[in-house]
């Protein structure tokens, strides 16, 4: 409860302010299991202690404002905004299993410029700080929404913001959000540093990896981090965190139509992903085949979107040269910019045109 700077706050004025530690508990216990927005609606609460409260932090539990909400029928995409004037965007999904998976981000903007991605178009604002983060899944918890999964997939890297650390100790603390770490899962572009102090302190918390290139001088185009953390390395890394965790790692790889989808490069991504990783674990290294959503800011705006066809012969070009374990996965939320790589893209590109007009 330590990396939650908002209960850690809590408590200190409770207690300065004499009123009994049981109470404390009862704040949380109204959050988390009554589903209590405001301090106002804690009636187990005294009238004097809501309102002392109200008066120090302010009537809401959230850091976030909501600034747009917009729903189908498998998808729930959500815009909030957060000190600075900044916006960010999460995505809840439903599947048809039942389950329900979330999408939260760690940053607002990125820097890291990947040249596909609408996120990485519009820069870096900040970090989120770890209440903002967790606060995305607290605001669906707190709309009684089942939360089966949680993945750090939306905008910016996570392992480059150090409080994504002390999200993840919110979201698995018994006394908070309670999730299993085997439910949550963190993408990244490969942070190396980051990879190591996740093998660390998270071994049970789900890695994937961001590829998009098995040829070094394409992949620093499309994933400029890349001349820092060269994948070679980072497969290192993960080859190191499989012996720790024996842990399912996940490779990433968006298929740009035309670019990044030959025979050359199935060849090459399946020496890197399999023939090059130890006998020992190298089955634990399972590919996802992601197609490029449109996007309508930045140099992504020059890929399309790949087809059936060609997405399921590359598919069979890497099972033919190997390859064991893949998926294609299918995206969820194209048509309100909720999927991979849109998120914030129509609200930015909509105010970069109000400016030019201006």
């Amino acid at each position: 409860m330590q990396a939650s700077k908002r209960f850690v706050a809590y408590k200190e004025f409770l207690s300065k302010a004499g009123v009994p530690a049981f109470r404390f508990n009862q704040i949380i216990d109204s959050i988390f299991k009554q589903r209590k927005d405001t301090f106002d609606s804690m009636i187990n609460l005294p009238a004097s202690t809501r309102t002392q409260l109200k008066e120090n932090f302010g009537n809401n539990i959230l850091s976030l404002s909501t600034v747009s909400l917009d729903e189908s029928k498998q998808v729930e995409k959500a815009m909030f905004a957060v000190n600075g004037g900044h916006n960010i965007e999460s995505v809840l999904m439903k599947f048809r299993s039942g389950n329900q998976s979330l999408c939260i981000s760690s940053q607002s903007g990125c820097a890291l410029a990947c040249n596909f991605c609408a996120t990485g178009a519009i820069g870096f604002k900040r970090n989120l700080t770890a209440d903002e983060i967790v606060d995305q899944v607290l605001f669906f918890k707190l709309r009684n929404e089942p939360i089966d999964n949680i993945t750090f997939m939306g905008m910016g890297e996570p392992l480059q913001n150090p409080n994504c650390f002390k999200a993840l100790r919110i979201l698995t603390d018994p006394k908070l959000f309670n999730m299993s770490p085997r439910r949550l899962s963190v993408s990244t572009v490969g942070i190396i540093p980051g990879i190591r102090k996740l093998t660390e302190e998270f071994p049970q918390v789900n890695l994937a990896f961001s590829l998009h290139s098995p040829f070094e001088e394409q992949r620093n185009i499309l994933v400029p981090i890349n001349k820092s953390h060269p994948f070679q390395e980072v497969f290192e890394a993960l080859d190191d965190h499989l012996r720790a965790t024996n842990r399912k790692i996940f490779i990433a790889y968006l298929v740009l139509d035309g670019h990044n989808d030959s025979e050359e490069h199935a060849e090459a991504v399946a020496n890197w992903v399999y023939h090059k990783r130890p006998k020992s674990i190298r089955h634990l290294y399972h590919m996802n085949l992601l197609r490029m959503n449109p996007i309508t800011i930045g140099e992504g705006q020059k890929y399309t979107k790949t087809d059936d066809g060609n997405i399921n012969r590359f598919y069979q070009s890497l099972v033919d040269y190997g390859v064991q374990n893949i998926t294609i996965r299918h995206p969820f939320g194209v048509d309100m910019d909720a999927a991979c790589g849109q998120l914030f893209a129509n609200y930015e590109a909509k105010k970069l045109r109000k400016f030019s007009k201006s």
